[in-house]
């Protein structure tokens, strides 16, 4: 749904700043402190032969002084960060969240013990007419993105504040065709774009917004809406606006009489209703190592890398080829039965499935394969898609843009998946991409290893809103369509198979 350090600010109370990093107006006093008190000793303490500070001479209550600072900063760099891990989240206090309608962080369920709303459905009369109020210099603003100037601002947005890696080497680049495809599939309502904007400049500095969407949990199946791309201005985190935005987006759903949502992060909030790790296969490792994604590491040449990463020239499955509009009847019907088998699942309509699934360049890509029935008819077997998500690529001279494919959705009948996946992997790579993304979700499992991906250490957690049920492992999850938006941070450690060593960690 968000970005990790947006969703974060919605911690009133916390004031983590947006950034993840230590809150510069506290932690900078503790910082102070420690810096005098160093300076302080640094003057009067003592020199040994070799020039070291003696200490022996310091009074002891100016070193519990200095202890007691160092373990206040400590305290503040592992608590005002967005949690990563359950284990974080349970030492953190939800301010926001406590007030929504989701589990608890510490909420324990029984297997299929309940599958239920947690507050009833409201009246017309219940719900806020009005907009919720925003600090002062900034203002509402529902966005048309048909209009191109309006779409290029959104862009612009998304691209210059959205998800980026720690290091700031690597930013997600969404392409306007990109945004339209996401934001506007059947059933789409312009209410749901909701932007703010500063009212002197009319700069667009926040966004977020949602889609109509059928999901089953369980044996349920509720109308909800998908909500994505959560998205505050750096400058202006501070400024408590993402639980405003938050709240007007529940307030226009439930206006349109929908009262459940499904939305992604890449942090721990209350409560994940399952968590998925992505996985990495190198396409073009060459280009990844120039820009710096990875490495070579002490055991690993070019040449071997090269060659641990070579795939065939073209798909080997007899059949295997695009999947066209006049395939949409047999190929939804192929993915509806297939996804009966998780307990969490979308439910397309034949026209959503065209919208998702037809091939868009540079954006989406889909793949079946076509084999001779008994009667003689064509019919689809097997299905693979994909979708496109390239990152920009920061301060590098000659490479300014990272190609990344993202596994969506795959069906496998007539041959193993592994083999349908590996032409995916032939296809992505002759079409000119870098890395091919894929979760543990569903049956991919089968896939990961035996196709030389690597484990990346962020997860995806999948949340429902005003939901409550038990929770699911990643092998019965399948995302909705539009999260598109992944919660991963791209970093060198995660993008090449473990044979070759990374020293550094995404996240």
């Amino acid at each position: 749904m968000e970005n990790a350090k947006d969703v974060e600010s919605c911690d009133e109370g916390v004031h983590s700043p947006a950034n993840g990093e230590v809150d510069k107006d506290d932690s900078g006093n503790d910082h102070d402190d420690v810096d005098r008190a160093l300076d302080d000793e640094n003057r009067k303490g003592r020199r040994d032969e070799d020039g070291e500070i003696d200490l022996k001479g310091m009074p002891m209550s100016k070193l519990q002084d200095i202890k007691k600072a160092m373990e206040i900063l400590n305290l503040n760099v592992m608590h005002d960060g967005p949690a990563k891990t359950p284990e974080e989240a349970m030492l953190k206090h939800y301010q926001f969240w406590n007030t929504q309608p989701v589990p608890r962080i510490d909420e324990k369920l029984s297997t299929n013990d309940v599958n239920e709303p947690i507050e009833s459905d409201k009246t017309a009369d219940e719900i806020r007419e009005q907009p919720y109020s925003l600090p002062g210099d900034f203002a509402w603003d529902t966005l048309d993105i048909n209009d191109p100037a309006i779409l290029k601002e959104l862009y612009q947005l998304l691209n210059e504040n959205y998800v980026e890696d720690d290091d700031n080497m690597f930013r997600f680049d969404y392409a306007p065709e990109f945004l339209k495809w996401a934001l506007q599939p059947p059933g789409w309502t312009k209410d749901w774009h909701c932007g703010v904007r500063v009212v002197k400049s009319h700069k667009l500095v926040g966004f977020i917004s949602a889609v109509p969407a059928t999901i089953r949990i369980y044996n349920h199946v509720q109308r909800m809406a998908e909500v994505n791309f959560l998205c505050v201005h750096k400058k202006l985190r501070s400024k408590r606006v993402a639980p405003v935005l938050i709240r007007e987006i529940t307030r226009r759903v439930n206006r349109q009489g929908i009262f459940q949502a499904v939305y992604t992060a890449g942090v721990v909030l209350p409560k994940p209703i399952g968590t998925c790790r992505y996985w990495h296969r190198s396409l073009n490792p060459r280009k990844l190592i120039d820009v710096r994604f990875s490495h070579l590491s002490r055991n690993m040449t070019m040449q071997r890398t090269l060659k641990l990463y070579k795939l065939p020239e073209k798909p080997k499955t007899p059949g295997f080829r695009q999947f066209r509009k006049s395939d949409t009847t047999q190929a939804h019907a192929l993915l509806a039965n297939y996804l009966t088998k998780f307990d969490l699942a979308p439910v397309f309509s034949e026209d959503e499935f065209r919208h998702w699934f037809l091939p868009r360049l540079d954006i989406v890509d889909s793949y079946v394969v076509e084999a001779e029935g008994e009667d003689g008819a064509k019919v689809l077997t097997d299905f693979v898609s994909f979708y496109s998500l390239p990152s920009t690529v920061m301060h590098h001279a000659v490479h300014k843009v990272l190609r990344a494919a993202y596994a969506f959705y795959s069906v496998a009948t007539s041959v193993p998946l592994v083999e349908l996946m590996r032409d995916a992997l032939v296809v992505t790579k002759n079409n000119g991409y870098d890395v091919f993304n894929a979760l543990d979700l569903m049956d991919n499992k089968e896939f990961l290893e035996k196709l030389k991906f690597g484990i990346g250490d962020g997860n995806l957690q999948y949340y429902l809103y005003n939901w409550r049920c038990s929770d699911m492992p990643p092998n019965k999850v399948r995302s909705p369509p539009s999260h598109l938006s992944v919660q991963i941070t791209m970093h060198p450690s995660v993008l090449l198979n473990p044979i070759i060593n990374e020293s550094q960690s995404s996240q």
